[in-house]
């Protein structure tokens, strides 16, 4: 934020609507009405189904899904789908309940409303195997299934030592898994060319994410991207924090962002122009993949937090595992028991652990009630828009709706403090009405209408709750007043050391000018303005990252609602005296080994060396060194030269090579700028 403050550019801050004075809470919460994080897709909030779920295409099932706004079913159910044969409903070696068959599943979908995500079988199943899936559900039955994943975690086969998912190619590496996706999406899209095809990744930040499995050039992820990035419509990440309790589980959500943030470099590093039509889904997601607290309000919580983030960080679908799973580990958290059950319903009365049986079947757990409450705050075709508080007990989500309204939702992860919340918005001025209030707290019987509990500028809220306001704006305010609709989704046409060129769709209505807002928090600064649907922003800073949003100003001077956002970083200057190469030479998940070369390519003598930079993510660090002295002070790092390693001779005549072994807590992005004795150097690859 302070780099992009140093910008020769007018600042542009939208004014509160509720005056500061008004404040009398312990937490204020800012929303940004004018900040767009992005669209809310139809497929936004999705659920797993298993074939061994014998209760899976329940009538009451469908019901249950609708009315949390669920748009998504993902089958035959995660390592199951390496097992599965649609055309006879078989997983040898597994068990397949009755009734659970491909056109089963999809009667449940259609009495959804929702959309299926399909795994089609890598493990033991063939590209032909898929295409005749394909054929069958798109040609023959009309269904449109449009989203098929290419195996559940392929990487989990054994190459990185771990082997829990059944792949039976006697090459199990990444190279292997590339070559069977190409071959793949080519039969498959033979038959449907309009189909979208995914690819497994590993979630950067969590094993086996940066392993080089022995003989392999590359982790996984470089190596299958660089082979199909082009072939290929989506890429699926799963994500289990493995935390040991509730709470650790909310605050394990922060890693989320960066994480999100690295999938979409990644993408960008191997697709290019490409990148912009392959989306991000997170296609399984609970607080743990063992033994944990899985049914009691914290996991209800984190259901909702997680799954909102994602959305947020550019995800277009993710879904919670699962539907029905069975009662595992029996606790009692917060006085009420846990079934240790990572569905979202019950399994029944039949399903025990000793002495404990799980409710009535279809009985929904909190985290059916988490995920219920941001089916309350949004509908598909919504503007997802920045938000935050002064807190860390609370967290927000806000969302303007197609109408003009405006969500929020707000989650207290205190166990035990009640909090009051004091409301500001930019961009959005309520009108008096009392908002609707959805509230699901400790003691409500599910998601309960809590109107007259809360006001536009003020919310109490109980420990362990979630509440979702919605208001409508003030006549004649906000991009409900506005004659133009949004830009389109901008992108980068070039981008320099200190420049980047932005171009969008144009609005509809009568603009009279765009103007590209940088976002810094909840508050948002004017970069640049055009009349038309293009723009050069100038002075930006060597290797800064930047998040933008596009929005139309109609002849009256009302602003749009925002575009969808463009994040973009920025080169380093081709001219630079140095350069510098960094490296990540082998990774574990949460720890790295890189590799760093200094090199003086201008025309004098260097004596004595500094380089210093900035770690992208609060979650990186540096525990030992060689062949250099390093000092960190938070994400600034500080190098210097050893004794025997203090020249740099001109024009290139030699390099320093150092290294160092580094920890990861979440997400490892590559440093964006290097200073060597105050220059910025050019970063090679």
């Amino acid at each position: 934020m302070a780099a992009s403050a140093a910008l020769a550019v007018a600042a542009a801050v939208l004014p509160l609507s509720t005056p500061a004075s008004a404040a009398t809470g312990d937490t204020t919460v800012t929303v940004n009405a004018s900040a767009g994080l992005g669209t809310v897709d139809s497929a936004a909030l999705g659920a797993n189904t298993a074939i061994w779920d014998s209760y899976m295409n329940d009538p009451k099932v469908a019901s249950l899904y609708q009315a949390a706004g669920i748009g998504a079913l993902r089958y035959p159910g995660g390592s199951y789908a390496d097992i599965y044969h649609w055309v006879d409903n078989t997983a040898p070696g597994g068990y397949v309940a009755p009734g659970t068959d491909f056109d089963s599943f999809m009667g449940t979908v259609k009495a959804t409303g929702a959309q299926p995500i399909l795994i089609a079988n890598y493990g033991s199943g063939t590209a032909k195997e898929a295409a005749d899936w394909v054929r069958y559900a798109n040609v023959t039955k009309g269904y449109g299934a449009k989203y098929w994943e290419i195996g559940n975690e392929i990487y989990g086969n054994g190459v990185y030592g771990s082997g829990w998912e059944n792949d039976t190619h006697a090459d199990k590496t990444p190279d292997q898994y590339a070559r069977e996706v190409k071959s793949y999406a080519e039969a498959m899209k033979a038959v449907d060319p309009t189909v979208k095809i995914g690819a497994v990744l590993t979630m950067p930040g969590n094993w086996p994410d940066g392993s080089v499995a022995a003989g392999d050039t590359g982790d996984w992820n470089h190596t299958v991207l660089a082979a199909v990035a082009h072939d290929i419509d989506f890429v699926s990440v799963h994500w289990y924090p493995n935390t040991s309790n509730g709470d650790q589980s909310l605050a394990a959500v922060r890693q989320l962002p960066g994480e999100l943030h690295e999938v979409r470099n990644l993408v960008n590093q191997y697709a290019g122009a490409d990148s912009a039509r392959i989306g991000i889904a997170m296609t399984e997601v609970n607080s743990n993949s063992g033994g944990g607290a899985f049914t009691s309000r914290p996991n209800g919580l984190f259901a909702a937090e997680a799954m909102m983030t994602a959305l947020e960080n550019g995800v277009f679908t993710v879904d919670w595992w699962d539907t029905h799973n069975g009662a595992g580990n029996i606790s009692t958290v917060g006085g009420e028991t846990d079934y240790g059950d990572m569905g979202m319903l019950s399994s029944g009365t039949g399903s025990c652990t000793g002495s404990v049986c799980e409710p009535a079947v279809n009985t929904p757990f909190a985290p059916y009630y988490g995920i219920k409450t941001l089916g309350a705050l949004s509908d598909p075709g919504d503007s997802m828009v920045a938000s935050g508080t002064s807190s860390s007990e609370v967290s927000s989500h806000a969302v303007l709706r197609a109408d003009g309204d405006l969500s929020v939702l707000l989650l207290n992860k205190s166990s035990s403090a009640q909090h009051t919340v004091d409301l500001r918005y930019l961009g959005f001025t309520a009108d008096s009405a009392a908002p609707e209030v959805k509230r699901w707290a400790p003691g409500d019987d599910g998601l309960v209408d809590a109107t007259g509990t809360a006001t536009a500028a003020s919310a109490t809220l109980a420990p362990y709750s979630i509440t979702v306001l919605t208001m409508h704006p003030k006549s004649g305010t906000g991009s409900s007043a506005a004659t133009v609709g949004a830009p389109g989704t901008p992108r980068t046409t070039s981008v320099g050391a200190n420049t980047a060129t932005l171009s969008w769709p144009a609005a509809t209505g009568s603009v009279d000018r765009y103007e590209v807002y940088e976002q810094l928090g909840t508050n948002i600064q004017l970069l640049g303005s055009s009349t038309g649907t293009s723009v050069t922003l100038s002075n930006l800073p060597a290797g800064s990252r930047h998040t933008v949003n596009v929005l139309a100003r109609d002849k009256a001077g009302h602003l749009s609602r925002p575009s969808v956002p463009l994040t973009f970083t920025t080169g380093t200057p081709d001219d630079s005296t140095c350069t510098v190469s960094y490296q990540v030479t082998t990774g574990w998940g949460n720890g790295f080994v890189s590799n760093v070369v200094v090199s003086n390519v201008g025309p004098s003598d260097i004596n004595g060396w500094t380089l210093t930079f900035d770690w992208p993510s609060t979650g990186q660090s540096v525990s030992s060194w060689w062949n250099a002295d390093i000092t960190s002070d938070g994400q600034h790092v500080h190098v210097t030269n050893t004794g025997s390693n203090a020249e740099l001779a001109p024009n290139g005549g030699n390099s320093v090579n150092f290294g160092f072994v580094g920890g990861n807590d979440g997400a490892n992005p590559a440093p964006t700028a290097f200073t060597l004795n105050g220059t910025v150097c050019r970063t090679i690859s």
